[in-house]
């Protein structure tokens, strides 16, 4: 296993990793749709799916793409991009109209199998643990909420940046995490489910474990540069070895 600042933290399925990867961690930073929740699942995906496509090609936030993003189906690129471009009032409809999907998708949204007692658990024996994601901070809190899981991380819970001075919301998410919380990046551990996720602990050269149920979330982690080793389809190694070391 290789920590340190810029490198990787490599996991395999082997117990023994599993264990010194537990035994080393102090400080977690995890994502929020995909490490905790999927949060556009259940019987309103397809329509809040069809919902945010329709949003993107209204008249007045086409007008302030360009030509290569008004086809993009990921709104979250979308605003990325319009709050490089323009920080005003495209941005803050797109961010408000965003908010709403993401609180309404809450509703429905499905807990990650073993998230809720893993984080229970990581907390009960000491470590600090964030939120550290693109989703807006409402949305976000608002699960933790249903969960009864806000006083596990409160008050380290970072979402997306509600004004348009930071428009890379993923780092700029983490980065605050790890600073609020004064945490070394060597005994730190980022799990998340996107590319973006990645980046930012590459940049923040805090180690970094991709959690994705699906193939195609796998992959997208493996071509962004994620080593397979370092990807797992579930949270249950971890929790197992917390149980058996506390």
């Amino acid at each position: 296993m290789t920590a340190g600042t810029g490198q990787t933290l490599v996991v395999t399925s082997r117990i023994e990793n599993v264990r010194e990867l537990v035994a080393r961690t102090r400080y977690v930073v995890l994502g929020f749709d995909g490490p905790i929740c999927q949060l556009f699942s259940g019987p309103s995906a397809t329509a809040l799916a069809r919902a945010r496509l329709d949003r993107l090609t209204q008249p007045d936030l086409r007008a302030a793409l360009a030509e290569e993003e008004r086809d993009a189906a990921d709104p979250y690129r979308v605003l990325t991009a319009v709050a490089g471009r323009h920080p005003g009032e495209a941005f803050a409809r797109l961010d408000a109209w965003l908010t709403g999907t993401e609180l309404e998708a809450v509703r429905t949204a499905m807990p990650t199998a073993y998230a809720d007692p893993l984080v229970h658990t990581w907390a009960a024996v000491g470590a600090r643990l964030a939120v550290a994601t693109g989703t807006s901070a409402r949305a976000v809190t608002t699960y933790l909420d249903t969960r009864g899981l806000t006083p596990r991380f409160a008050p380290y819970i970072f979402g997306r940046v509600p004004h348009p001075g930071t428009p890379a919301p993923r780092p700029a998410a983490l980065e605050l995490a790890l600073s609020a919380m004064d945490a070394e990046p060597d005994v730190s551990l980022m799990i998340g489910a996107a590319p973006e996720d990645h980046a930012a602990a590459r940049r923040a050269g805090v180690p970094f474990l991709g959690y994705a149920r699906h193939p195609s979330r796998a992959r997208a982690l493996r071509e962004a540069g994620v080593p397979e080793r370092c990807v797992t389809d579930s949270l249950e190694p971890l929790l197992r070895t917390l149980r058996e070391s506390s």
